[in-house]
């Protein structure tokens, strides 16, 4: 079956908090509440099982523009059924190129899974090259300060 990859739309928001919140309950990414969700709504891609409301959700992804030339991509999260079928990597590529259309000149990623990124290009960098504003979010993790992600970066 072909997934299909699209924005997010608002009937989405409580699905992928499910799966984000899935993540974060096991500690590997942070939780976020239904009003960051909607917030942030547009920053979402979703890949679906099917076109119709009531379609599965099978990952998301989520990109972030920070700065004028920075942007992140977070919340990518496959669920565990559907992984090893190129989801990832499908929400990855859309991020990047939605980040190109935008200007953007430099994409990264905080993850538990560097490797994952290096077939984007993606190198390691020191979270130190990041601007501070970056780590908004870190005060919200249960691991502050000691965070034990990897930071990724690529630049176009």
């Amino acid at each position: 079956m072909k997934e299909l990859i699209r924005k997010a739309q608002l009937p989405d928001v409580e699905k992928i908090q499910h799966l984000v919140n899935t993540f974060a309950e096991a500690g590997r990414m942070l939780a976020l509440s239904l009003s960051e969700l909607y917030d942030n709504v547009r920053d979402f891609t979703v890949a679906c099982d099917g076109e119709s409301p009531d379609s599965k959700l099978l990952g998301c992804s989520a990109l972030r523009v920070t700065w004028k030339d920075l942007a992140e991509i977070r919340s990518l999260a496959v669920a565990e059924e559907a992984q090893g079928r190129g989801i990832g990597r499908q929400l990855v590529a859309v991020c990047l190129d939605e980040a190109r259309a935008l200007g953007v000149s430099r994409v990264f990623a905080l993850t538990y899974v560097p490797e994952f990124f290096d077939q984007f290009g993606f190198r390691v960098v020191d979270k130190n090259e990041l601007p501070h504003k970056v780590w908004a979010d870190c005060i919200k993790c249960p691991k502050f300060p000691n965070c034990d992600e990897v930071a990724v970066a690529v630049d176009f």
